[in-house]
């Protein structure tokens, strides 16, 4: 018997289905927000476009204080997690958790907007992300229509972030800056919020749950139809020999949490990192209590709070 157009062909719930005709439906990250003043926080944020080919946009934040200084800020470049599937740079979630940070480190951020697979596979997100992250990176000399760039930068204190997947990215991208260098940016450090990283060999406590195994595997090869499996590089770059030797900054801190099953990756990330013959300095922050990506859904709670803090705290220390 045939399949009709509304079976469900990939069902990958609770993030999304895939249906028979193609249609997709999915089931969280879909709700967006306008930016613009946020009478919270005193943060101004904008869209611009930073592709045109891709029509890709970028969410760019400054704080209230901002327009009264000459002071040139530290930027953060962030990229937002969702299993490279759901949610977008104009989530809700993520307008309260910049908004907040952005309002406590005195900092200017850009959220990058990067295409989704299953429409757009892997690795569609990651040459977005690099295509933003240039398009930055060319108004170092001051001169582009963008004028909070051009006003508000220091292009000396630069860091990228992300959650999840988005820290998949970052880390990525980090990569890529030493051996692509971006001319008139100084990548300073990264942070990795429950960075999305796997690997056929389990770490930790990851053997005692197989049934979430399958589903981060399942989500993975959903983004990455054509991969190797989750020992491919850019879902297990720990494993790469080379691991360390070509990441493009000093600083690293790895944010995890306690009940998610990633925090066994990120504890590992920084013990290949240390043990890599990199010469820089990592860090682990671990929520006690917490679940995947807990500050996005509460972020009034205090290990949200303090985590906002913590990345304040690591982005101004690193300060030029």
């Amino acid at each position: 018997m045939e399949p009709t157009a509304s079976e469900i062909r990939i069902d990958a719930a609770p993030l999304l289905r895939v249906y028979q005709d193609g249609r997709i439906e999915r089931l969280l990250g879909s709700q967006t927000v306008p930016p613009g003043l946020d009478p919270k926080t005193n943060v101004e944020s904008k869209d611009v476009v930073y592709s045109q080919e891709t029509a890709q946009s970028v969410r760019i934040y400054v704080p209230g204080t901002v327009v009264t200084s000459a002071q040139k800020l530290p930027l953060l470049v962030y990229f937002h997690g969702g299993g490279f599937c759901i949610e977008t740079a104009f989530s809700p979630t993520y307008q309260n958790y910049l908004n907040a940070l952005v309002a406590e480190a005195k900092i200017v951020a850009v959220s990058v907007d990067y295409r989704r697979a299953p429409e757009h596979p892997i690795p569609a997100a990651y040459d977005d992300s690099w295509t933003a992250l240039k398009w930055v990176a060319s108004y170092y000399d001051r001169n582009g229509p963008e004028q909070w760039l051009n006003r508000y930068v220091d292009f000396e204190n630069v860091y990228l972030s992300g959650d999840s997947a988005g820290a998949n990215i970052a880390h990525h991208i980090a990569v890529k800056t030493s051996k692509e260098k971006l001319d008139g940016m100084n990548l300073v450090g990264i942070i990795l919020t429950h960075p999305f990283f796997w690997g056929n060999e389990p770490v930790g406590d990851e053997v005692k749950n197989p049934a979430v195994r399958a589903i981060i595997e399942g989500i993975w090869r959903l983004a990455s139809p054509t991969t190797s499996g989750s020992d491919d590089p850019l879902i297990n770059p720990i494993d790469d020999q080379s691991f360390g030797s070509f990441l493009g900054c000093k600083r690293v801190l790895i944010c995890v949490a306690e009940k998610d099953i990633l925090k066994y990756r990120g504890w590992y990330y920084c013990e290949k990192l240390k043990n890599s013959g990199w010469d820089g300095e990592v860090e682990v922050m671990e929520a006690e209590g917490e679940v995947h990506v807990f500050h996005l859904s509460k972020p009034c709670c205090s290990n949200a709070v303090a985590k906002v803090k913590k990345v304040a705290e690591f982005m101004n220390q690193g300060k030029a």
